[in-house]
């Protein structure tokens, strides 16, 4: 429930309180089917090294966060990380307990650097141990059939007490199941019924009853959020969403209730492990340190880090593309992508096509902070990064007659819905029903099914925008965008989304900068501000002039099958020709496109990639943002030509354009934390993905609309499906820590990174390595507190 509050808990209460809240900021927000977004697994680990977040995490969930000791060894012994890379990972630790030298920590590899001692038991752990009966299994079971009633958004038919808050909402479905007393927890119905009213007043109370200390608090806690799983991230999310708004929620907190009340009767059930909870009390009290093997292997993962540090070195050669020919001197076709890293792929391959075509790259949602309803939909769309507020609402209603048309279709097929998963109709279906399904079957197992719909209408303004507020918000986009002159014929402005079919998990790869959400609109959107003389003829007052005969363009990327579609809202039928010449362009790199990215899809040919966006059994329709592993704002001259492998994410920045470095400060503090978010969660569902990963796709359910559990119940799994990053007999992604490389003075990057500490943290703690370019090579490497490093002119691993 909702409540006007500042924080998760009350300012008055306790220790034990303020431990509870510093237990759930420790858990990450699971974002929801409907709008996917990626999201650091370690949001809550970000003040803390990679070495003592991993001795946080094995405590509380028993967990490496970095690779395997032996696939360190095996990349040393092929000579991928070299001893240089080890010596110079090694030198800037600043870990006590770290190697003396690169031989003991290649040592370190047999000796104790594979440690997992796995996470400190729960009560519910220690009672299984002598009574014999897997209560872990109990609760996880119990709790996830009441909580994907509770968090429901419209997949159930029938809610279980809805507007109650989750702790009252639980007590009233907990003191009639008799699932526990089954299993053997006698008078547990009993035991919730006389718990306190409120969340708070049973954790206070459980604690105590459990002899739980101030100091074991909070990762005790945190360790009974773990073990709920996505329940407690989306719980977390909700939270999330309600701050936005200025406000909090209770979620988390009962949720831990929850858990403290089955924490407390399993200890009265079972007496004789009080003397093991103690040591475990006592476990939780001591300070969180790491050991040595877990201080080698987060050496060992900088290593890794430094040696694609030293290939994305090579290629940033300072060798730098010309300019797009044309007789005009002007680019023909300027084509402005996301930043995401799919594009990279498709941007080299369209240059390539013409030498009068210059790519530029943005982040997806193009400036504009949008809510969008879509046609036949109340439902307002937030097509921004997450960590925005929407100020812009738009909408693709049609005229009333259409959009009435729609709205009956869409009951209609609501309502069919419900009758097929009804308790009693669903029984009728299948028997009537059945056999008429036998083509449809027949076609999607063909792959014939489940093609692309017809374009919404052209998004409009809901509230309009006057003539001000246009010429600003399109001068603060294209100067965003480093597009202030040198307009080409036709500006194509690019989003992008995916096409899957079957796939719970289909707004993961749309685009993250539009929250989960596909880029048209926004690019739709975005066309028709600049398209607009009004906005044209303010523009030209402040001294950005863009040419009559520039035309902007909006399209959308679909990443899976490499195909654009154009939309050629209010232009001109006299540019027919010239847009049969861009498609034709577009289509060329598309095949090139799908050439590259054949190679690493298994099972796949060039003339097979664009199938597997249809096929409702294929589980890696694309990669996704697998192998993400650099971030790059510079011109694009730095890069264009070099073949960065689809694995960078490339901005387009001309700092020397940049008055006060308003745009540098813009993406240090946007794109760059979203992009960290993606890589670190490939990073996470890589690395850990029992308690990170999505599970496996081929045991998916989907519940509540929300998110999946691995067969008929269980805890929610968050983070990336196994089959998104694993190829089903190695690791399709390289979990590595995101390189940042921006073409700016050192200087100005610490300016702002000293302004906004909560990013200058990710690259403090080393979440993210940084760098500043220098015409287009790498000069210096960032350090913790504000300082630089000069790299040398062979490697940049120093």
């Amino acid at each position: 429930m909702f409540q006007k509050q500042s924080n998760l808990i009350p300012a008055r209460v306790s220790d034990m309180m303020r431990s509870a809240e510093a237990a759930a900021r420790a858990i990450p927000p699971g974002f929801p089917l409907e709008a996917t977004v990626a999201v650091n697994p370690f949001l809550g680990q970000t003040s803390e090294s990679l070495a003592t977040a991993s001795a946080r995490l094995m405590r509380v969930a028993g967990v490496r966060i970095t690779r395997r000791p032996e696939d360190y060894n095996d990349a040393i012994h092929r000579g991928e990380i070299t001893d240089a890379d080890l010596a110079e990972a090694l030198h800037a630790s600043t870990e006590p307990r770290k190697p003396a030298s690169v031989e003991a920590l290649k040592q370190s590899l047999s000796t104790h650097g594979g440690d997992v001692s796995g996470p400190l038991p729960t009560i519910a752990d220690l009672a299984a141990e002598t009574t014999g009966i897997d209560w872990p299994s109990v609760i996880e079971k119990t709790i996830g059939l009441w909580a994907a009633g509770h968090f429901d958004k419209g997949q159930a038919l029938w809610s279980p007490a809805p507007g109650l808050d989750v702790f009252s909402a639980w007590r009233a479905w907990a003191v009639h199941d008799l699932t526990p007393e089954i299993a053997g927890l006698a008078g547990f119905c009993a035991h919730v019924s006389s718990a306190p009213d409120t969340g708070e007043r049973a954790i206070l109370r459980a604690s105590a009853a459990i002899g739980l200390s101030e100091a074991a608090a909070e990762t005790a806690f945190h360790r009974l959020y773990m073990d709920l799983g996505g329940w407690s991230q989306q719980a977390r999310w909700q939270l999330w969403q309600a701050e936005i708004e200025g406000l909090s929620d209770t979620a988390l907190t009962g949720l831990l209730a929850i858990r403290l009340i089955w924490e407390e009767a399993l200890l009265a059930h079972a007496p004789e492990i009080a003397d093991a909870w103690a040591e475990t009390v006592s476990a939780h009290a001591a300070p969180i340190e790491p050991s040595a093997g877990q201080v080698a292997l987060a050496i060992l993962q900088e290593a890794a880090d430094r040696a694609h540090q030293r290939m994305i070195g090579e290629a940033l050669d300072g060798a730098v593309s010309g300019e797009p020919k044309t007789e005009t001197g002007r680019p023909f076709l300027q084509a402005a992508f996301c930043i995401d890293v799919r594009s990279e792929v498709f941007r080299r391959a369209l240059e390539g096509v013409d030498p009068s075509i210059e790519t530029i790259g943005f982040a997806g949602f193009f400036g504009l902070p949008i809510s969008h309803k879509a046609k036949g939909s109340d439902v307002s769309e937030a097509h921004l990064p997450v960590l925005l507020k929407p100020a812009i609402r738009t909408t693709s209603h049609c005229d009333a007659a259409s959009e009435h048309e729609v709205r009956i279709a869409a009951r209609t097929s609501r309502a069919w819905g419900r009758f097929r998963q009804a308790a009693v109709s669903s029984f009728a279906f299948i028997e009537a029903a059945g056999p008429l399904y036998a083509a449809k079957l027949v076609r999607d197992a063909l792959g014939l099914g489940g093609k692309p719909s017809n374009p919404d209408p052209a998004p409009q303004l809901v509230d309009g925008l006057s003539a001000e507020a246009k010429i600003d918000t399109a001068h603060a986009v294209l100067k965003a965008m480093s597009l202030t002159e040198g307009h080409g014929n036709y500006v194509l402005l690019l989003g992008h989304g995916g096409h899957v079919t079957n796939n719970p998990h289909e707004s993961a790869y749309h685009c993250g900068a539009c929250g989960g959400y596909t880029g048209e609109v926004s690019a739709r959107v975005l066309a028709t501000l600049l398209n607009d003389p009004e906005t044209r003829a303010g523009l030209a007052g402040r001294g950005m002039a863009i040419p009559k005969t520039t035309r902007f363009i909006a399209g959308l990327h679909d990443t899976t099958t490499d195909s654009v579609t154009l939309y050629k809202d209010g232009l001109d039928a006299g540019d027919e020709a010239d847009f049969g010449r861009i498609e034709a362009w577009l289509d060329q790199a598309g095949r090139a496109a799908r050439s590259e990215r054949s190679l690493k899809l298994p099972g796949s040919t060039p003339k097979t990639v664009a199938e597997r966006a249809f096929n409702w059994a294929e589980v890696r329709p694309e990669w996704g943002l697998a192998g993400c592993a650099a971030f790059i704002a510079a011109p694009r001259a730095a890069t264009a030509g070099k073949d960065l492998g689809g694995r960078a994410f490339l901005h387009s920045y001309d700092w020397k354009a940049d008055e006060g470095f308003a745009t540098l400060e813009l993406i240090l503090t946007a794109p760059v934390v979203v992009a960290s978010w993606i890589s670190l969660q490939y990073y996470g569902s890589t690395v850990a993905p029992d308690v990170f990963g999505g599970g496996n796709k081929l045991i998916h359910n989907v519940v509540g609309g929300i998110g999946v559990v691995e067969g008929n119940g269980g805890v929610l799994r968050p983070g990336l499906p196994l089959q998104s990053v694993h190829d089903g007999e190695k690791p399709a992604h390289e979990p590595l820590r995101l390189s940042v490389l921006i073409e700016a003075p050192c200087e100005a990057i610490g300016d702002v990174l000293e302004r906004h500490p909560e990013v200058r943290a990710l690259f403090d703690n080393g979440w993210l390595h940084l760098f500043a370019l220098t015409d287009g090579k790498i000069e210096a490497r960032y350090r913790p507190g504000l300082s630089w490093s000069v790299c040398s002119e062979q490697s940049i691993a120093a």
